[in-house]
């Protein structure tokens, strides 16, 4: 399957992707060679990673899975392992695992000795649509998503799609809204198809949607302007995902899950001030609730959620900047959002 090429790097899958992996660590003389898992990769993906990886690995490095681990604490101790394991700028970090490892291991690798080489190898559907393209690295600052981070390319990024097999079909689902995020925002056509589909783990949607991300971040690298179309329903989704992970009271929600609902919250926007069909409307909330279980909201939780929007990477100069659609296919970026318009939207996803 044809490799797609990003900045600095490529993204292989399959057998390019072992033999990607082989020929860069033959040929780099790196000195020392780490490979960052968590206690899900180690038992399940560890295995399948040492039939395709012919050389050595000087150390396994091992963190906590999930989302409230994605903070400078982890990373504290990521970077104490690399130093008392000899770590040094000419070292190689290998991140096995899905979306909260690599963007942990990447901005782990950004920063230690200001900067070593990293290869991401991604373990779920979601970092393989979505975390494997652009070179985004961070972690949380507190349950606030994604504040602290850098944007750095790393070696390569390696795809094997029978990773999948070790997932659950939650997980699985949750990198699914991304990739029908991608049909909405870009591709109408391929919107189209996903939302009949029922295999939406197949090699051929993963490379399809690989490839549209890395369209948008080819033109746009640091997110001046375009590459904010990837952020559709991300603005109300990331404050919903953050406050279910901070609130006790409630079940955490992956984030394909708490971005689905945003889609629905920012589609119901976009219809009232960018002209979206209404049965385009009905089509991405029906699509979206046949995916997933519809989730709760009293007032309170309402009012909760809106208090984070504050704090979204997006905003400039006190505004909160929406990505709202026209039509399925085109979106546009920078919108203000009247306050009102929040409480409706949440009424109309309640309906």
């Amino acid at each position: 399957m044809e490799s797609i090429k990003s900045h600095s790097y490529e993204v292989h899958l399959e057998e390019l992707a072992e033999a990607a992996l082989n020929q860069h660590v033959e040929k780099i003389n790196y000195s020392r060679i780490f490979l960052l898992v968590d206690e899900n990769t180690r038992a399940h993906c560890l295995p399948v990673f040492e039939n395709k990886y012919k050389y050595r690995i000087d150390t396994i490095l091992e963190i906590r899975s999930g989302e409230e681990n994605k903070n400078i604490d982890t990373c504290q101790k990521v970077w104490q392992s690399l130093s008392d394991n000899n770590g040094d700028r000419k070292s190689l970090l290998i991140n096995l695992g899905g979306g909260v490892l690599t963007d942990l291991g990447g901005f782990v690798a950004s920063t230690f000795k200001r900067g070593i080489d990293f290869i991401n190898i991604p373990t779920t559907l979601l970092s393989m649509v979505d975390a494997s393209i652009g070179g985004k690295t961070g972690i949380d600052l507190g349950p606030l998503k994604n504040q602290i981070g850098v944007i750095n390319q790393p070696q390569m990024v390696l795809i094997f799609p029978e990773f999948l097999k070790t997932v659950e079909e939650r997980q699985i689902r949750s990198g699914f809204a991304e990739m029908l995020k991608h049909g909405l925002i870009m591709d109408s056509n391929y919107w189209s198809v996903l939302k009949e589909e029922d295999d939406f783990s197949a090699s051929h949607y993963i490379q399809k949607s690989i490839a549209l991300k890395n369209e948008v971040v080819l033109q746009d690298p640091t997110e001046q302007g375009l590459r904010k179309i990837l952020n559709f329903g991300h603005t109300l989704g990331h404050a919903i995902e953050s406050y279910f992970l901070e609130n006790p009271s409630k079940q955490t929600l992956l984030h394909g899950e708490a971005i689905a609902i945003g889609m629905i919250l920012e589609g119901y926007l976009s219809h009232e001030l960018k002209g979206l069909p209404r049965l385009s409307l009905q089509e991405i909330k029906d699509t979206f609730l046949r995916q997933f279980d519809k989730v709760e909201f009293d007032s309170d939780d309402i009012d909760a959620v809106l208090k984070l929007l504050k704090y979204d990477k997006k905003n400039s100069h006190g505004d909160i900047n929406f990505v709202l659609l026209q039509s399925i296919g085109k979106a546009v970026t920078d919108v203000k959002v009247p306050e009102e318009l929040f409480l409706k939207a949440f009424a109309y996803y309640k309906e």
